[in-house]
């Protein structure tokens, strides 16, 4: 890669195209590589058979070949929002464009409705034949629909529609400047995002043809192939055919595209425009002046030398004279700096697929990128022995006939031409990509999401994906996974994958395997409660592993354990972390003075790591202890009042007398009558689910009475009674502690376990609420009830271990549909458990935030395989009159009327064009005279 820029170079970060036989850009380079011409050869009884009018198949004028652009009729409307009716009418050249431009968004790893930045769109189409040959004589239209074809067919509407399709605010350009359209675009677009007018943008063409689809007239002189064959550069070359083909490029400042982690294609160095001017022999004809002032422009505006440019992919159109005067023209701007010779390759993929019109300069670029990214030139077909008119021997190029390795060692770099009917010229230098950003470490599970608008599509996504992945061994997971979740848009049908490795991914997606993490459904817009489980639900290595992984996480626990220290007498880590796996760790553990400390400042942490992911709750519900992690979060204390009452409070409940927690499988107002004086109503769980707690003989003796009744009652793991009149020794000083410290009205909405409802600000800002809610009942399910009135939410357990999870399941009747989610349910791999309840949110319809998800990892876009459009015929046939039918069957000796618009003997490729198009024109218009 070049050691100097200038901040003026342009990366092309993707690329899309449909092009003959080639559904995808990896399709078409395996063409070019081997050599393929993609253009099609009818026999006879084919042509008949396709409905050509026997004249012309037997007229010696009628070549039986045809640049054929596959499925050109199909489209795929739902996914854009059209009507049957309204895909009918647009114009095949807009509705390939429409799905071309999301295809290289998505390949570029970019979603328009995720990006902060403005995405423009510089594109041009070829005229509209669709129009003139199916709709504009069609007698089933009416007057009312006269609005609807033309928003549906003028070129001026290509681009606004697909900036509206596809939520794009940059720039909306159409360019047109006949065969170097697509190149002018690209220019353009490269100038846009200099000026800042853009952040990415789109460039390229769609030209789609409905007409010489089965074969075409040639005429003498002319510049369309007498054989069907491009034969750039050759000596029998005697001109090109023409044919449909889209192609868009994703460009972004190279700068940005480096810093934002981008897939990087190649670089557009520098490129130019220009007019011949009236000093040409004729309009359509070609100018060596005009030519080679563009390539030295470019060259200058790139800031290298044409010594270093190894490839030029050339406009070669196999004219007679075109193809002499752009070696002429090569050869004057590379002798203004260099006199070596032999040292430049030339190729025109217009010996592969003829000439694409307005889409011909796009394609040379898509061309020549994936050359420089494959470090190899493929073969320039049909040439033998060079023009006469050319002397390869005394300039810089030679004609590259074979699929050749592009020697290094670089930086490898390219030119490519189009020029335009009217003498507009365009050049582009293309420079090989940087060397690639060496892999960076990731966590060790990675999240797979794919989502599509139908179940079908998603299916077939499913399976691309996992082929992706068998062909490309060495792609680097995280960065996938990354690409998946940062450049894709979600659609209601998903699915999720939680993946350690490669091998792993494939077979997930090849099983489709809905464990733990991969699960399919259709989500709504969905609210997220957090639930911070209480005392019981510590354990030895409580995320462990995402305090190894998740930056944030660890931090907060950091800041949390360093300043608890000085109140707890010992660093919180040393007993979570450090000596997690010791007895000692696990004694301590047990103390309540160490025990609340842990739970909130795992808790907390995980709430911050989840909030850097984008889930911010919409309320919350504590679970006793868990209550001081909401109200931190909601702005009622400082985190460092909030740890330093944890702190005292797990002191004093340590300090308390002894006692004992029973969980009983019934409901509260049985279990009441049941209680001795001792004894109190610790929690309602659930309907059936409640905690008893007092001194151990009183505990012993109920649970001893309902095990009687072969009730299955559980001891909890706590030394003391919490929630009991034996706390009442606690209340006093930690009333005074609160009296101490500022309390302000909560800023998130939670539930109180004092009262099962919402909190007021009379209620948290009160000390004594705060003692009382040591010494009261936790209404735990009362609280779950609240929060599943909003029909919309899901629940997620920030905690370790799934206790409030279980719990709040047992707080529906079976018909909710809100998800319940917990953040700790493997209690083997605690990161796997929280990535997994980040796929199951996601899958429920939650935003997550992936930018944050991806924070403190560098990771790079990849391409991968885009998405599946299920594409259907969407079609208006031609409506043949009896005039038109006649007109249309004459056989004609030249192109009428065509005298005055050029010399005797055509010298362009561009006169043809417009040969071709006002031949057209001319039938369509004495149909319609005739007709009429």
């Amino acid at each position: 890669m070049s050691d100097s820029f200038d901040g003026t170079e342009i990366a092309v970060i993707g690329m899309a195209g449909r092009y003959p036989r080639s559904r995808n850009l990896d399709e078409f380079w395996e063409h070019l590589r081997n050599g393929d011409e993609l253009i099609s050869f009818f026999t006879d009884e084919e042509l008949l058979a396709r409905g050509v009018d026997p004249a012309a198949v037997a007229s010696p004028q009628f070549v039986k070949a045809a640049v054929v652009l596959e499925d050109m009729d199909q489209f795929d409307p739902a996914f854009f929002g059209f009507t049957r009716r309204e895909a009918e009418l647009l114009d095949p050249q807009h509705r390939l464009f429409l799905e071309t431009a999301w295809e290289a968004l998505e390949n570029a790893g970019y979603s328009s409705d995720s990006y902060d930045g403005l995405i423009g769109v510089y594109a041009g189409a070829g005229i509209n034949s669709y129009f003139l040959v199916n709709l504009f004589n069609n007698p089933n239209f009416g007057p009312l629909e006269q609005l609807s074809i033309l928003l549906a067919s003028d070129k001026d509407y290509m681009m606004t529609r697909a900036s509206y399709k596809l939520n794009l605010r940059g720039p909306s350009v159409m360019v047109q400047s006949a065969c170097s359209t697509s190149l002018i675009a690209i220019h353009l677009a490269c100038q846009g995002l200099l000026l800042e007018e853009c952040d990415i943008a789109l460039a390229g063409a769609s030209n789609v043809q409905t007409i010489l689809q089965d074969g075409y007239y040639t005429v003498e002189g002319g510049v369309y192939s007498p054989d069907g064959h491009c034969r750039a550069f050759d000596a029998d070359g005697q001109g090109t055919l023409f044919g449909s083909g889209v192609g868009i490029v994703v460009l972004k400042r190279l700068a940005d595209a480096l810093a934002d982690g981008d897939h990087i294609e190649a670089v557009i160095k520098g490129s130019a425009i220009n007019n011949d001017g009236s000093m040409k022999v004729s309009y359509t004809a070609p100018s060596v002046e005009g030519q080679a002032k563009v390539v030295v422009e470019a060259l200058a505006n790139a800031g290298v030398n044409a010594e270093t440019i190894s490839y030029i992919e050339a406009h070669g159109t196999a004219t007679a004279l075109g193809d002499p005067i752009e070696i002429q023209a090569l050869t004057k701007a590379f002798r203004a700096t260099t006199d070596k010779k032999g040292f430049c390759a030339v190729g025109s993929v217009k010996s592969n697929l003829g000439h694409l019109d307005s889409a011909a300069g796009v394609t040379g670029i898509i061309k020549t990128v994936l050359s420089l990214k494959h470090k190899s030139i493929p073969p320039s077909l049909h040439f033998k022995r060079p023009n006469p008119a050319i002397d390869f021997e005394s300039t810089p190029f030679f004609v590259n006939d074979k699929l050749s390795e592009w020697p290094g060692p670089g930086p490898r770099r390219a030119g490519v031409s189009s020029f335009g009917i009217g003498g507009t010229n365009a050049h582009i230098i293309l420079e090989e990509a940087p060397a690639p950003v060496p892999a960076a470490a990731s966590r060790p599970w990675q999240l797979l999401v794919l989502s599509a608008k139908t179940e079908a599509a998603l299916e077939t996504a499913t399976h691309n994906l996992a082929e992706h992945f068998k062909r490309h061994p060495d792609l680097n997971l995280a960065d996938a996974a990354y690409t998946l979740l940062t450049g894709r848009k979600a659609f209601k049908h998903r699915k999720a994958f939680v993946c350690r490795d490669l091998t792993d991914a494939i077979d997930a997606l090849k099983s489709n395997d809905r464990g733990p993490g991969r699960m399919s459904q259709q989500p709504k817009s969905r609210l997220v409660a957090f639930m911070f489980p209480g005392q019981g639900s510590q354990r030895l290595n409580m995320a462990q592993q995402i305090y190894a992984h998740e930056r944030t996480f660890r931090e907060q626990v950091d800041l949390c354990s360093r300043l608890l220290e000085p109140d707890l007498g010992v660093d919180l880590r040393q007993v979570l972390y450090a000596g997690a796996n010791t007895p000692e760790a696990a004694e301590k553990l047990k103390q309540t003075s160490l025990a609340q400390p842990a739970l909130f400042v795992v808790e907390y942490a995980l709430a911050q790591l989840w909030q850097e992911w984008g889930i911010k709750p919409w309320a919350m519900v504590g679970h006793s202890i868990g209550e001081y992690v909401a109200a931190c979060l909601s702005g009622v204390f400082t985190l460092e009042d909030a740890l330093k009452l944890v702190a005292l409070r797990g002191r004093l409940m340590q300090e308390a007398p002894a006692g004992a927690m029973l969980g009983v499988p019934l409901a509260a107002e049985i279990v009441r009558p049941l209680m001795s004086a001792k004894l109190s109503l610790a929690a309602i769980n659930a309907p059936q689910r409640c905690v008893v707690s007092g001194p151990e003989d009183a505990i012993a003796t109920l649970q001893n009475q309902l095990e009687k009744q072969e009730l299955l009652c559980q001891r909890l793991h706590t030394s003391h009674a919490f929630h009991s009149e034996m706390m009442e020794p606690v209340l006093e000083p930690l009333r005074r502690f609160l009296r101490h410290i500022e309390l302000r009205e909560p800023a998130v909405p939670y539930i109180s376990n004092v009262t099962g409802d919402w909190i007021t600000a009379e209620q948290a800002t009160s000390p004594d609420y705060w003692a009382d809610h040591l010494r009261s009942t936790v209404r735990f399910a009362d609280g779950v009830t609240q929060l599943l009135k909003e029909p919309d939410c899901a629940l997620l357990e920030v905690g370790p271990g799934h206790t409030l999870t279980n719990l709040a399941r047992q707080n529906t009747d079976g018909s909710t549909q809100q998800p319940i989610i917990a953040s700790g349910d493997n209690l083997e791999d605690d990161l796997l458990s929280l990535i997994n309840a980040a796929a199951k949110l996601w899958l429920a319809g939650a935003e997550l935030n992936w930018s944050g998800f991806h924070a403190h990892e560098r990771r790079q876009r990849l391409p991968l395989p885009t998405y599946p459009f299920e594409r259907k015929r969407y079609w208006i046939d031609r409506v043949v009159t009896p005039a038109a039918q006649r007109s249309a069957t004459h056989v004609p000796d030249h192109p009428p009327e065509l005298s005055n618009l050029a010399p005797q003997v055509p010298d362009s490729a561009a006169f043809e064009i417009v040969s071709t198009q006002l031949h057209l024109m001319d039938l369509q218009l004495k149909a319609l005279s005739n007709d009429r």
